[in-house]
């Protein structure tokens, strides 16, 4: 019986480390393409190998999270935490091929040690879980595979764990061995970390590259106020309310409480040829119609934007709806004085105005775009590159 216990905690090891070895190796060299900072498909799949999905927005939304990596104000990008992952599985593929390889004679500290360590990327991936769930609201495939890795890794501890329950004899090994194994540990996890942030590119003589505002700002009171509660910087943004990726990024800005510390201002940007001269067709059906809300919402506009972001998929379908359908549900959730003013000729000229603007600067036709002060800042370091961009231009709002 110890025998089949030990021979089963070493297969389920076995597989456990090579799932997760696959998984973290997926994830970190999705991270490490964005060094080029070039755009670049996200792999969001169960099977590796497989292309990127069109669900790949959840892998996308944990990168560019601020859980994703660590040391994101000194390193562009940080050094993403699926690389301590892949560390930690390689040992642990080492380990369970030493055990498998011993088989019965298997030495009880090997196993004790094993059995105690196997948990720890269990309990890493809980909290990791948690905060997918709570602060993310989705969580990405190749996360859930490494979850999936480490449950199995756990049982495999546990089959450990029972199997020293026997009195069969095994071979000795020494005190010590336990450390040196720990200390091996340890190493197979930073290594790589190690290795990554010492080649990461420096970024520094690229963050200044992407131009400036060329013409002023419409009159006060055109822009929409995002002014936070302690603003050190001035901040203009372009987003249109439909964009997934504006929802992503004023998500991000408020979770890593960077709006609070910009008095920023809002150019609306919709992507939607019922007003936007600049498209052939819509690429976000209805977003003229929800910019216009944004608007009317006068003082409360940031409220408006913020339940357009946190409602964004509802909103969009009745956007597809038609016009009728996505006006119903705006006065529904903001009565009939907002879905007047949407109506107002006055609305679509200020509409008017902010495109004007975003045209005259000569602003991509794509969302969302910042500038801090009169300074654009690149698209590659709005995601994974903020923190340090931000650092590096503007690190008092991150005080």
């Amino acid at each position: 019986m110890s025998r089949s216990r030990t021979t089963i905690c070493a297969w389920v090891a076995l597989v456990a480390a090579l799932i997760g070895l696959v998984f973290a190796g997926l994830s970190t060299l999705d991270y490490a393409a964005h060094l080029d900072r070039g755009l670049h498909d996200v792999h969001c799949s169960f099977i590796p190998g497989a292309k990127p999905t069109s669900d790949g927005e959840a892998c996308r939304a944990a990168m560019y999270s601020p859980y994703s990596a660590l040391l994101k104000d000194s390193r562009w990008g940080g050094i993403p935490i699926s690389l301590f992952a892949l560390g930690a599985f390689t040992f642990y593929l080492g380990f369970a091929a030493y055990l498998l390889l011993g088989g019965r004679t298997a030495s009880r500290r090997a196993l004790g040690f094993f059995g105690l360590v196997s948990f720890a990327p269990l309990t890493v991936s809980v909290a990791m879980l948690v905060i997918s769930l709570t602060k993310l609201g989705q969580v990405c495939k190749t996360c859930a595979g490494i979850y999936s890795a480490s449950v199995l890794l756990a049982i495999a501890g546990a089959f450990a764990i029972t199997s020293l329950r026997s009195n069969e004899p095994r071979r000795p090994s020494h005190w010590l061995m336990p450390l040196i194994w720990l200390v091996g540990l340890g190493l197979a996890t930073l290594v790589p970390a190690v290795v990554y942030a010492a080649s990461v590119p420096d970024h520094r003589p690229f963050l200044t590259r992407c131009g400036e505002l060329q013409q002023p700002k419409p009159k006060q009171g055109e822009l929409v106020s995002l002014r936070g509660a302690r603003p050190a910087q001035t901040a203009l943004f372009f987003e249109d309310p439909l964009c997934p990726t504006c929802k992503a990024f004023h998500e991000r800005l408020a979770a890593e409480r960077v709006l609070e510390r910009l008095d920023a201002q809002l150019a609306l940007f919709p992507l939607d040829n019922e007003c936007n001269w600049m498209l052939d067709s819509p690429l976000h059906p209805g977003a003229c119609i929800v910019s216009k809300a944004v608007l009317c919402g006068g003082d409360q506009a940031r409220l408006v934007l913020e339940w357009v972001y946190e409602n964004q998929e509802t909103v969009a379908n009745a956007g597809k709806s038609g016009p009728q359908a996505l006006k119903a549900l705006l006065r529904q959730r903001f009565g009939d004085n907002l879905a007047r003013c949407i109506e107002d000729r006055k609305t679509e000229t200020l509409l008017n105005n902010h495109l004007h603007f975003a045209s005259d600067n000569g602003i991509p036709v794509s969302t969302p775009q910042m500038y801090l002060g009169k300074r654009r800042i690149c698209d590659e370091d709005t995601d994974i590159g903020l923190r340090y961009t931000l650092n590096q231009l503007a690190p008092e709002v991150l005080r």
